[in-house]
């Protein structure tokens, strides 16, 4: 079975094109500007009915056969008949609709009741609402509904030069800044038919690692917090923060902003592999400590199962994706390989099969971190920027990073980016069914996945 990567359109003078992007293929196909129709693949692929319906909120594209055709991106006191990413669209302040309930989606009986959590959450966390079906403290159906961190970044970058575009393109995902700046990287040198030097290369594919690294430990501590176990946040808290200094002191900035670039840049080899050396120590104990607490793994074990099968069908990515058994990741390539890759899966499917490969991946990174440390990287000046359309991509903390750029007269015609957080929102609702509500949010946080990636 072919694997859905991304769908998405495009309006050009005279017609609309819809961009259907497999794993093995890509398709297009026009449509007209008037009354524009395109059959749904939600049928044999779920997950592309968000993207359809971001279609159709965005460009006003009628869905054909669908078995959603509810809005997404626009929210209940939205205009009708407004489509945002329409060429002609150029308001700058919308007026307020009348109040429009949204349906959702809900299990009848005896009773059967619903839960409603979110948008607003306790503590610092992203906006994103949970609708649960409930008998007792059993749930039966879950339902995600996000897009409240909606900053209409395709539009924003319209019109800006590849490098005017970087800081917000950066920016999109906080936890996936590094992975982001690799896709835009890829393409400007596309662009501009330039070539990368191996070590600048390993230089940025060591501080995607650091990230990664960082995300990971941070899950690593959340997981069981959400379990009970405190302790363990506590621990890799402290790990987590001290590899976002080193990113800092590596890159100018904690979160890497501004640091894939084509400038010069100089290592200090030995200071970086002693801190490799200190953190390697910690995992190892981390992992020693953590294993043998019976009462934790009794809450990992069996909850917020997502069998295989459903992975595939969901066209799953990441973490999600390989804690499942799939071999899915974007780095499984001869330069990674060549520096100490090695694809991390697990079978169980469950909280603690994406515990485990977190744990797996942060091992793995400090093997490919250190044969990435480069003494320096050289100055590179990309060549003049070429009109076209460029696909690139990336293996995020979170999984399959999906970027096109279609370039008109040296500026931005068409940005779009398909975070790892799109796909893998729509499976969440199937690893609900057999758990308790008070396991939602152990699940949740098992695939920690990106609101504002996925809202854009």
């Amino acid at each position: 079975m072919k694997r859905l990567i991304a769908r998405y359109a495009k309006e050009y003078a005279t017609h609309f094109e819809i961009v259907t992007v497999w794993d093995n293929a890509v398709q297009k196909e026009e449509l007209p500007l008037e009354d524009p129709h395109i059959r749904t693949l939600s049928r044999t692929h779920p997950a592309a009915i968000w993207f359809e319906r971001k279609m159709h909120d965005d460009f006003g594209i009628v869905i054909e056969d669908a078995f959603d055709n509810r809005p997404l991106v626009a929210q209940e006191r939205f205009p009708k008949g407004i489509h945002p990413m329409q060429k002609n669209f150029r308001e700058t302040d919308i007026a307020y609709a009348d109040y429009r309930p949204y349906k959702y989606e809900a299990i009848g009986g005896d009773g059967v009741f619903e839960v409603a959590v979110g948008p607003i959450h306790a503590g610092i966390i992203e906006p994103g609402h949970f609708q649960f079906s409930q008998a007792g403290e059993d749930i039966l159906h879950q339902e995600v509904r996000h897009f409240y961190k909606y900053r209409a970044i395709e539009k924003m970058l319209e019109g800006k030069t590849l490098f005017e575009a970087k800081p917000i393109i950066e920016r999109i995902s906080g936890n996936e800044s590094l992975a982001y700046q690799l896709c835009w990287r890829d393409i400007v040198l596309q662009a501009t038919q330039s070539e990368l030097p191996e070590n600048n290369r390993k230089y940025h594919a060591l501080l995607l690692e650091l990230e990664r690294t960082i995300h990971h430990l941070t899950d690593l501590g959340f997981i069981p917090n959400d379990a009970g176990f405190g302790a363990a946040l506590a621990y890799a808290s402290k790990l987590s923060e001290e590899a976002r200094r080193q990113m800092q002191v590596l890159t100018g900035h904690r979160f890497g902003f501004g640091a894939v670039d084509f400038d010069t840049h100089m290592l200090d080899v030995e200071v970086m592999a002693h801190y490799l050396e200190r953190l390697e120590e910690a995992v190892v104990f981390f992992e020693s400590w953590i294993s043998d607490i019976p009462s934790l793994w009794d809450r990992f074990d069996t909850t917020g199962i997502l069998k295989k099968d459903k992975a595939v069908k969901y066209d799953t990515v990441g973490v999600v994706a390989r804690a499942s058994g799939l071999a899915l990741d974007r780095r499984d390539t001869p330069f990674y390989q060549a520096h100490g890759f090695e694809i991390q899966r697990e079978t169980g499917g469950d909280v603690s099969a994406r515990f485990k490969l977190r744990l797996a991946e942060v091992k793995n990174a400090l093997v490919m971190m250190r044969s990435f440390m480069v003494a320096s990287c050289e100055a590179v000046t990309p060549g003049c920027v070429e009109d076209g359309e460029y696909f690139a991509f990336s293996e995020s903390s979170i999984g399959e990073l999906f970027m096109s750029v279609e370039l008109k007269e040296g500026v931005i015609e068409r940005f779009f980016v398909r975070d790892p957080s799109f796909m893998n929102w729509q499976a969440l609702h199937l690893m609900m069914p057999g758990n308790i509500i008070a396991d939602f949010p152990l699940i949740n946080k098992s695939c920690d996945l990106s609101y504002a990636g996925n809202d854009l």
